[in-house]
């Protein structure tokens, strides 16, 4: 049974393959633009291509079974078509509820005609990686909500899923939504890496266009589109919240947020 993960150099499809082969995976396929840089597990067949160009991918695509679908809106319907002609039968895609940003995809792959199984997940932990710069430099985060909570997800637990969903028959026709395991505020998550980084961190509720301000040298483009959409308009009753699902799924613990930011403080202190 050969499975496909694409974008597999990717932060979550690269996460998928590691997660592959620790559950004994042994005929995994990777889809990367540059097989020469992928540095991929032994093992590990590693073959050329990008979802953004379909045109490209037909022998990708040649005894593959079942496959990781990163999200690629703009090219979902041409890469479905593909994997269907070439016999492809379970499609484990990673997207967002019908309504939302990410919709158009898993829509796309119930109208393919392909088993599927959706991964909805929640806000991953790395997004607060955008608040690097400006606790290097400030010792403070600025944002509009200090009381809007949400229970982020770390990006190893969406692969987690993904894997369990790909090698098993148990996750066909069912749409995960996802979350971490604790419900947290915005100023809860500051103070967590407050204790991982070992410094003071001082969260000041900020406007608008002060939070564009401080988080656009780490966002870029996509600022004020995150500020409006998520941190503005997204916040989930916390009842809503599915705390329990990646144990529920995986059968293993979910990443909380603490142990997160301790394996990742480097990463906000690196320039």
């Amino acid at each position: 049974m050969t499975i496909l993960v694409t974008g597999a150099t990717a932060n979550i499809g690269r996460m998928v393959v590691d997660q592959l082969i620790a559950r004994g995976a042994t005929d995994v396929r990777a889809l990367t633009i540059d097989p020469s840089r992928a540095a991929l597990p032994a093992g590990v067949e590693v073959v050329r291509g990008h979802l953004g160009r379909p045109e490209g991918l037909a022998a990708a695509f040649e005894g593959v079974d079942r496959m990781y679908l990163a999200p690629s809106p703009n090219t979902v319907t041409e890469v479905l078509a593909l994997a269907r002609a070439a016999g492809v039968r379970h499609v484990v895609d990673l997207s967002g509820e019908p309504e939302s940003w990410w919709g158009s995809v898993c829509n796309a792959v119930e109208a393919s005609g392909l088993a599927w199984t959706h991964l909805w997940p929640a806000d991953f932990m790395e997004n607060t990686l955008t608040w690097s710069q400006q606790i290097r430099e400030t010792g403070a985060v600025r944002e509009p909500r200090p009381d809007n909570a949400s229970a982020p997800i770390a990006m190893n637990d969406i692969a987690a899923v993904a894997a369990t969903a790909l090698l098993t028959d148990g996750h066909l026709g069912r749409a995960h939504s996802l979350a971490g395991p604790e419900i947290l505020t915005r100023a809860d998550l500051v103070a967590h890496l407050a204790d991982a980084l070992d410094r003071d961190i001082t969260f000041r509720t900020a406007t608008r266009e002060e939070t564009i301000t401080a988080l656009r040298p780490t966002m870029g483009d996509n600022t004020s589109w995150y500020v409006d959409s998520v941190l503005l308009d997204f916040a989930p009753p916390p009842e809503s919240l599915p705390i329990t699902s990646v144990e529920d799924i995986t059968g293993g613990p979910a990443t909380t947020f603490a142990r997160w930011a301790h394996a990742n403080a480097a990463r906000f202190l690196a320039d």
